[in-house]
Parts: C-alpha cells; structure tokens; sequence
C-alpha cells in the first residue's frame, strides 16, 4: 500500500487590531476573544493589538487636568498607557476562559524602542522577542497598543492612532501574512459615508492612494501606520469589528485588483489658515516662518506665497485647527522678527480633496475638478497638487457639497 500524504494548511500569522470603540465594555472584550478564537479556529496564529477601553484615554486626560496645572510629559505618558495595560489584561482574561491561552506584554515588554519624544513618540526599533516565543508556545500574545520604552529608558506613548503603528510595526517583525485594523467602519470608502449616501466600500486601495488619504483628512486608519505598512510592505485588511465583514485591502500597487483614475474624494473640516503680510522677500525668509514651527510639531500642511511686490509678498499655509492658537502665537513672534507687517487667522475654511493613482496619467482631472466646484459657485481660495491628488481650500460651509459634487462628477458610486 502506497503511503497516505495528508496535505496540512500552513499556518497564518495574523496581527488583529482592535480600537477603543471594539474594547469598549466587558461585551465588546468577550466578543472580540471569541472572534480571537474563532480565527485560531481556522488554523492560524493570532497577535492581537489592543487599545485603551472606549474613552478611556479621554478620561485620564481629563483627571490630568484636574489634578495638575503642570501636567510633566514623562508623568503624562505614564498614566495615558495605563489605558492600554488595563484592556490588555482584561483580553487576556476574556481568552482564557474561553480556553484560549494568552500573555500579555507592554509596548516595552514586546519590544518597542522609540525616542524620547513624550506624548508622540516615534519608534525606532522593534525586537518583539518575547512576543514570538508566545506565538512559539500556541498561544496569543495581546500587546498594548501605542506604546514603548524610549532610548533612556522611560515608558513612551506614541499619540493618538499608534495602536495602529504598533500592529503595522509588529506585522513588520513578526514577518505576519497580513494585519487586520478593526475599527467602527467596514473599510476604506470612496467618501465620507456621513457626508455621501452613494459611498462605496473599497475592495482594494493602494499604498499611496491610502496615505494621501489619511494625509488629507481620512480619520481611519492612522497615517503613520499606512507610511510603515507601505514602507515594509505590510498587507493590510482595513475592517469591521462589529459586522466582521471583509473589508478593505491595502496593497501595493500592481497587487490592488481595482485600478480606477479616481479612487475617492476626501473632505476635511478641520484645518485653518494663516496669512503673514507684508513679508520682506529675501533669502532665508521662508526658512525663518517655518522652523519655528516645525520645531514645536505643528503640522503645516498646504503653502501659497504670492508674487512679489516691491520687495514684499504674502505667505499663507494651512494647519490643523486645534494647533491654531499656538501656530498663531509663532508667527506673531516671527513676523516681528523679520519685519512683517502682520498676521492673520481664518477658521471658516475646509478643504476636499481628490484621490486616485489613475490621475497620474490621465490628464483632465485638475480641469474636471475645477469646472465641477466653479459650476456649483463655489471658490477655491488655495490649491495643493501631488502626483495622484488634488486638494482645494474652500469654505468650510461648501464641504459638503463639493464633496457630493465631485463624489458624482467622477462617478465614484459605480463599483
């Protein structure tokens, strides 16, 4: 008699990333370790990366406020991980009765060496060493989310959406088949499905699609964690924690199986303006605006300065709003220094913006896009170009409807 070949499936390593919103309660916790199980099941591995509970991390913030007027960056990052230690435990709890067998471990303690940066920590290496021998043993390793151990060896957190980063980074290590990043949407949209009843769910998205996305406005998932993911070329499935539908795949490029000119329009209500009048136009000015803003992390993001006029011009950059007060403060400061004539603030603007790597050889879609905006009356007061983006300042109360309007005019409904 012949031998009998029995044919075994090659096991899957999967990093899940769960959210505040799917960790929210003990329900949520216990429903989350059952889709743990169910998906070990199936005969993979999993390593799961959890954030802090629901509001949480709003709820110490809130009790940091109250108790100090100094709130120390190092003391600040201490309590603000507590959130993720918490829920780590918990999970681990909620596998083990469901006979599950799991470890939990610190960002420190799985690996995770960042800067020294507090509060936005960025990492620099990762050796989750601990985290694989879990993974070695048969059972689960669940990681707190956003979190490490810096160069002089003090706990880091690495600011908002790093429970992302962490799982991207850990997929990275790991040498994982694909991480999966649940949220409370089903995926990558062609819209905003609050602003446009007609957005459609991606099946696939590029790398660079995603980044400009998440760089303009899209809330979901972080975009630090889609710069790794496309950096290392870490697959991810962007998806529901509470429909566990398919979702999103983000892919390089040639491995995306949709491949239309425009993949979505993305609005975004959250920037202001400043305007510095009256600058002296001399080498070394624009140098002397935007340093010291850089160095105190506001994120400037869209720049016009105009045409010179006997020996001044203006400059004008987007930011984020909740920076303005402080990126005002800078400039005010600046302006004085270089001899400007002064500053000014605007907070009644927004910005949409159009997505797709299909631009990039496809002409037409500056001309397609500014028809459409001037046909509905609305004015563009800045535009900002890359290679597969457009994206126009206009007023924030024509967001909306400039969204619809382009969301339609490239027929972003048809799948």
């Amino acid at each position: 008699m012949p031998p009998i070949r029995v044919a075994f499936k090659p096991v899957s390593l999967i990093i899940q990333k769960f959210g505040g919103t799917s960790v929210a309660d003990p329900e949520r916790i216990r429903e989350v370790a059952d889709h743990v199980k169910r998906t070990r099941d199936h005969g993979n591995d999993v390593v799961l990366v959890v954030s802090a509970m629901g509001k949480e991390t709003d709820h110490l913030l809130r009790l940091a406020e109250e108790v100090s007027g100094t709130r120390p960056a190092r003391e600040m990052d201490m309590l603000i991980t507590a959130g993720e230690r918490k829920a780590i435990a918990l999970m681990c709890m909620a596998l083990h009765d469901m006979d599950v067998q799991a470890d939990s471990f610190t960002g420190s303690q799985a690996g995770f060496l960042t800067d020294t940066n507090h509060q936005n920590a960025k990492i620099l290496t990762i050796n989750p060493q601990r985290v694989q021998e879990t993974i070695d043993a048969g059972r689960v390793a669940v990681v707190a989310g956003s979190q490490g151990v810096s160069t002089d060896n003090n706990v880091t957190f690495l600011g908002r959406g790093g429970s992302d980063t962490t799982a991207v980074a850990l997929a990275h290590g790991l040498n994982a088949d694909a991480c999966e990043l649940y949220t409370d949407v089903s995926g990558v949209f062609t819209t905003d499905p609050r602003v446009c009843d007609q957005a459609r769910k991606l099946a696939s998205i590029s790398f660079d699609e995603l980044l400009e996305m998440t760089a303009v406005g899209c809330p979901k998932p972080a975009m630090r964690s889609v710069e790794v993911a496309r950096s290392y070329g870490v697959r991810l499935h962007v998806r529901s924690a509470f429909t566990w539908e398919p979702g999103t795949w983000v892919d390089k490029e040639e491995n995306t199986m949709e491949k239309p000119i425009i993949s979505a329009v993305v609005p975004d209500t959250s920037q202001a303006k400043v305007t510095i009048s009256g600058v002296p136009d001399n080498p070394g000015i624009a140098a002397a605006i935007f340093r010291p803003l850089a160095d105190q992390n506001v994120n400037v993001d869209m720049i016009v300065q105009n045409t010179s006029d006997d020996g001044v011009t203006d400059i004008s950059f987007t930011l984020p709003t909740e920076q303005l007060e402080i990126g005002t403060e800078i400039m005010t400061k600046a302006a004085q220094e270089i001899g400007a004539a002064g500053v000014s603030t605007d907070n009644t603007i927004g910005r949409v913006s159009v997505v797709g790597a299909g631009m990039a050889s496809n002409p037409g879609v500056a001309a397609t896009i500014f028809e459409t905006l001037s046909n509905e009356g609305i004015n563009i007061g800045m535009i900002s170009t890359s290679a597969i983006r457009v994206s126009c300042v206009v007023a924030k109360s024509d967001v909306e409807k400039a969204t619809l309007v382009l969301h339609d005019a490239f027929e972003l409904d048809k799948g």
